[in-house]
């Protein structure tokens, strides 16, 4: 994989469920390296409506772009990472659909004993989830009143943007990093490697919840500063 051009914008998308405010421990330690930070506030009703606000603030950026994904999330760079500012994506225990694949044919067929994450049926075409089981299942490494507030804070996650298709992975073209959550009771490890190895990412790995974007700024900032600087598998450690 080639290397990326220099990058001091960064660009952070979230997933289902949450909205952007997760992301203030890695905002924090970007920005007080000198990155310019920004955090898509995708409203997570359909996928393309979130990869048209995600190139709303890549359109703002004034030069090469690391693009960061989480969970759901990961879908949406893998379609806006096409924008021509990208120069490398990020995934954080996220999706990484290829053509014509969207979350929903991704999680269609969980391996047996995978842990099932605890969606509720849908209401009115929008999906939560069990908010009794939301910390174990989302959130199981973070303080129990913190995972309390995002399952209290639930964002309606909208059945168009579980279903949305990707059409153009964006990382079929682009250098790309890949944060496995080993702890991850959402989205399997082993399908986070897969997808990780499929997309030819540089391959990190933590010990951390679904939630590790909140619980491990240092490590999910470290990420997206070697993205930054076009560290490339080559050079990179897992």
């Amino acid at each position: 994989m080639s290397t990326a051009p220099l990058a001091r914008n960064i660009v952070l998308v979230h997933g289902g469920f949450v909205d952007g405010s997760g992301w203030k421990g890695v905002y924090d330690l970007l920005r007080a390296d000198g990155y310019r930070v920004s955090i898509v506030q995708n409203p997570t009703l359909s996928l393309a409506g979130d990869v048209a606000a995600t190139k709303l603030v890549l359109d703002a950026q004034d030069g090469p772009t690391v693009l960061v994904g989480h969970s759901y999330g990961g879908a949406v760079i893998s379609e806006a990472g096409n924008h021509e500012n990208v120069t490398a994506l990020v995934y954080i225990a996220a999706f990484a659909p290829d053509k014509d694949e969207s979350v929903n044919t991704l999680i269609a067929d969980p391996p047996p004993g995978a842990p099932v994450p605890p969606i509720l049926p849908p209401v009115d075409g929008y999906l939560f989830l069990d908010r009794e089981k939301f910390a174990e299942s989302f959130a199981g490494d973070l303080p129990a009143g913190e995972a309390q507030f995002l399952a209290d804070s639930q964002v309606p996650w909208g059945l168009d943007a579980l279903g949305g298709a990707v059409e153009h992975p964006a990382w079929r073209g682009k250098p790309s990093h890949y944060l496995v959550a080993t702890d991850d009771r959402m989205i399997p490890p082993p399908a986070q490697r897969a997808m990780a190895e499929r997309a030819g990412a540089t391959v990190h790995e933590t010990g951390g919840s679904h939630a590790v974007y909140v619980s491990k700024p240092a490590e999910v900032a470290a990420i997206v500063t070697k993205a930054a600087s076009g560290t490339d598998a080559s050079e990179a450690t897992a």
